[in-house]
């Protein structure tokens, strides 16, 4: 029996030694887990929030530790240490905040909290030296991130040894059922030295005051830079209830080159640097606010409540990393009498939605200091920033829409019900002889298309809901939908532009001449779409097949401008068209992004003045963009044309990050195929349609998780197998019911960080405690089998036995203990995660070539890939 137990014994200290000898990469962590503070039983109970990513990347969890404010504009504050000596670079940060009970977040980095507690009032301070912004997320803010190699540089000699995470509180009605909340941030860091560190600049007006009833006060702030250079991607303004627009500027040699210009009205997020801009040693950083004292009747001064107003420009830059300061600030006026020359753009107001108004400030009535240290604190608390979008757009099979009759569909809009609106052709077709060599409609003898060509239908079940257009059209193109109703659609055939109310035979408005094809005010030549701004009313329409320009109108259809040209020899410039084929306004940046179709890109202009801002193009764009639609949130969704013969690319849907113009996703349907895919539009929970004019179908398409995953409760583990070969253990308590909010349920999800080289020591102790309880338990079967069955004769017949079961353990090879084959041969062990294991026996044996699972029981499965990108 001894000897038995010696040998069952010696090939699974093997097999333990084996394991640790792959070593964790959470072992360089172990400072940290000593210091770890636990969460509440409503949050994630997890004792070591660090997770490997790699060699060397790292993810780190801060959350709030179950809090729940008591009053509204609370600011609670809690810190982390830096889990690592040495020095590290955060390059990527994911929020975890529901926009219901979260205002804003900020993450400082800093060497000395203020407090050592699991969370404290943020009126204490967040650090007790400098500390420098790192991150901010707000509601309702768009996204950004940070570019490729920049990163902010932690721990080491220079960089900060605690995160210190602030979250502001600002209506705290959702907290009536006084549960807890564990908002936070996950970072994703690396040891990978970054080329390029970035920092923040924050230029601050601290002595203005605003007299009541003044109609316009300018409040200039202005230092000259005396460093190495940097350079600028991001910025944000912030102001209180008074602000209408602030405005931040290099000049150099005394010229004015804008950083970035915007309502502090708008949601105060980090908005891009639309062209480059660097600044050397020297230049002047120059910013300009402006407020109006109407209806105060008292003066205004600078200060941190709400009734105070503030003057903020923050700068988000990075710098070669020899050079690299994580943090400035310019508080003063270096140069008062240049400010007579600041453009005129930094005095006009930018135009915001009252709703707007609502969601930008949390503020409420406080007393606090106004000293220049508080005003440096409040300004930090305002900082606000975006949270990174993680879902894939898949074909909605079960939707019925696909099978409507439809003629060729040439439009898609979505209502203010957010019902789809379908614009098609009917029994019309556009071929190769509907028009002559100058564009004049040659089939006006069919007549006007007598089905109805805009269908409205229930984006859930296509059951139809309303439709009219019967008589009117002859060739429909292009279809948006305004904020009252109204439908507004082009048509090529008769070259204009029609506005019809839901319930009206006959149209509210008329644009262009009928048949008349032309490229001055009054005429258009097949003119491809039309959009409303939502806040000024204005009419913007793409023209078109034959003209190469963006015609804009008043609200009540007057002219008041047009840009673009036809597109030159050679690559196309800012501003030149190929056939703009589609529009999409951006009323949060005050932009309108135009699908330039044969020039196969994307162009976005400043909607008030045509101002080019960008281009957004990508080589799995192909040659051909037809369609273009935005979702507020900072979503750019995009369709392309079919690839030209010898080329790859292709047809297909395009999710982009509105700021980067970064691809986070592509899709194609899963029923028929993309023929000629003519447009697209999205709405804000990313449900997508696709109409197709040679298909003659419509597609929906909807977001889904990235990662499905069915968990397992053991020993108070939950083990999630995630189906795209990721395995990820989260602690949690055996007793906490699975929360029913769905945003409850995102925020767990985000926790969920990928493992790539190791697991966690928790579970592999389970694994490896697991084959000496089984061992354990087959000696005992055998010694009963010996004594109850065997009798007298068990010696000999237990030799037998225990060959018989060792062969069972050694499997076809035979060459030693293997365990992975072993629970693989017992119901309910699958080795793409860690099931239950079943005591129930199995006859069937694994094949020789199956034979890695001992070392699969040491080491998780790789990442999925990563989604496509250009």
């Amino acid at each position: 029996m001894a000897g038995l137990v010696n040998n069952l014994l010696i090939p699974f200290l093997v097999f333990q030694n084996i394991c640790f000898g792959f070593r964790s990469p959470l072992s360089v962590f172990k400072r940290f887990k000593d210091t770890t503070r636990s969460l509440s039983s409503e949050c994630l109970e997890s004792d070591q929030p660090v997770i490997s990513l790699g060699l060397s990347d790292f993810a780190l969890d801060i959350r709030m530790p179950g809090v729940t404010p008591k009053q509204s504009d609370t600011y609670l504050c809690m810190s982390v240490p830096l889990p690592v000596d040495d020095e590290a670079y955060v390059v990527d940060f994911k929020p975890h905040a529901s926009m219901d009970t979260v205002h804003h977040m900020l993450l400082f980095g800093c060497n000395e909290p203020s407090s050592t507690e699991n969370y404290w009032d943020c009126d204490e301070g967040t650090c007790k030296d400098k500390s420098n912004i790192l991150y901010a997320w707000a509601r309702n803010a768009p996204p950004t991130r940070l570019p490729k190699g920049v990163g902010f540089r932690v721990g080491g000699e220079t960089g900060g040894r605690f995160f210190v995470l602030q979250v502001h509180y600002g209506d705290i009605s959702e907290f009536r059922d006084k549960h807890k909340d564990c908002s936070g941030v996950t970072l994703h860091l690396t040891h990978q030295k970054q080329p390029l560190i970035a920092g923040m600049y924050l230029m601050m007006s601290v002595n203005t005051v605003i007299p009541p009833g003044e109609k316009v006060v300018d409040a200039d702030i202005a230092c000259h830079y005396k460093r190495f250079p940097m350079h600028l991607f991001a910025y944000r303004v912030h102001t209180h209830r008074l602000g209408k627009v602030v405005s931040g500027y290099r000049v150099r040699n005394g010229q004015w080159t804008l950083i970035g210009r915007q309502s502090p009205q708008l949601p105060q997020a980090f908005y891009p640097v639309e062209h480059p801009v660097d600044v050397s040693y020297d230049d002047i950083l120059a910013a300009r606010c402006v407020f109006s004292g109407e209806g105060r009747t008292t003066e205004t001064h600078i200060g941190g409540t709400a009734n105070d107003e503030m003057c903020n420009f923050y700068i988000m830059y990075y710098m070669e990393a020899k050079h690299a300061v994580s943090y400035m600030t310019c508080t003063q006026n270096a140069n008062p009498e240049m400010f007579r020359n600041i453009p005129q753009e930094a005095n006009i107001p930018i135009p915001v939605k009252s709703d707007m108004l609502k969601m930008t400030h949390g503020h409420h009535e406080a007393t606090k200091g106004t000293d220049k240290s508080s005003l440096l604190q409040q300004a930090k608390k305002e900082e606000e920033e975006i949270l990174d979008q993680d879902f894939h757009i898949e074909e909605a099979v079960e939707w019925p829409g696909l099978d409507l009759k439809l003629g060729q569909v040439s439009g898609l809009a979505l209502d203010p019900e957010n019902n789809l609106v379908i614009f098609h052709r009917g029994d019309h077709v556009w071929d190769e002889n509907s028009f002559d060599s100058k564009f004049v409609y040659q089939q006006r003898g069919l007549g006007p298309i007598e089905q109805n060509t805009i269908l409205v239908v229930d984006p859930s079940n296509a059951k139809l809901l309303h439709s009219m257009g019967k008589s009117l059209f002859y060739l429909p193109h292009g279809l948006s939908v305004d904020k009252n109703g109204n439908y507004w659609v082009t048509d090529v055939a008769l070259h204009q532009v029609f506005k019809l109310g839901a319930d009206d035979k006959e149209p509210l408005l008329i644009l262009g001449v009928a048949l008349q094809p032309g490229n001055d005010k009054n005429h258009f030549c097949q003119p491809t779409d039309v959009a409303v701004d939502s806040v000024t009313g204005n009419i913007y329409v793409s023209d078109g097949y034959c003209n190469s320009r963006i015609v804009q109108f008043s609200p009540d259809g007057l002219y008041v401008m047009q840009w673009g040209e036809e597109t030159s020899l050679g690559r196309a410039r800012p501003g030149q068209f190929q056939i703009p084929h589609s529009l999409a306004l951006i009323p949060d940046f005050s932009q309108l992004c135009v699908a330039d179709r044969e020039n196969g890109r994307i162009q976005c202009f400043r909607s008030q003045t045509g101002e080019f801002i960008r281009e957004i193009k990508h080589k799995s764009f192909g040659r051909e963009l037809f369609a273009v639609s935005y979702v507020p949130g900072g979503l750019l969704f995009a369709v392309n044309g079919m690839p030209y013969p010898g080329e790859a690319e292709p047809v297909q849907g395009f999710v982009m990050n509105f700021s980067t113009g970064e691809i986070i996703d592509t899709f194609i349907p899963l029923r028929k195929n993309f023929e000629m895919p003519h447009d697209v539009v999205a709405s804000e929970d990313k449900t997508v349609f696709i109409g197709d004019v040679h298909a003659r179908a419509v597609w929906k398409f909807a977001s889904t998780e990235k990662m499905e995953h069915r968990s397992v409760k053991k020993a108070g583990i939950e083990v999630q197998e995630i189906k795209e070969s990721e395995t990820i253990v989260e602690a949690t308590s055996r007793n906490n019911p699975e929360s029913t909010d769905p945003l409850k349920k995102q925020e767990k999800q985000h926790l969920v960080q990928q493992a790539s080289t190791g697991v966690s020591f928790v579970l592999i102790t389970t694994l490896l405690i697991i084959p000496v309880v089984v061992l354990l338990a087959i000696l005992v079967f055998i010694r009963w089998r010996k004594t109850t069955v065997y009798g007298a004769d068990g010696e000999h017949k237990l030799d037998s036995s225990s060959g018989r079961i060792l062969g069972r353990l050694r499997g076809k090879g035979g060459g030693g203990l293997n365990l992975g084959n072993f629970f693989a041969s017992h119901k309910g062990y699958s080795r793409k995660g860690f099931d239950r294991l079943s005591t129930e026996g199995s006859d069937q044996e694994k094949d020789e070539d199956d034979g890695t699972d001992s070392e699969e029981e040491c080491s998780a499965p790789p990442p999925p890939p990563a989604p496509s990108s250009s």
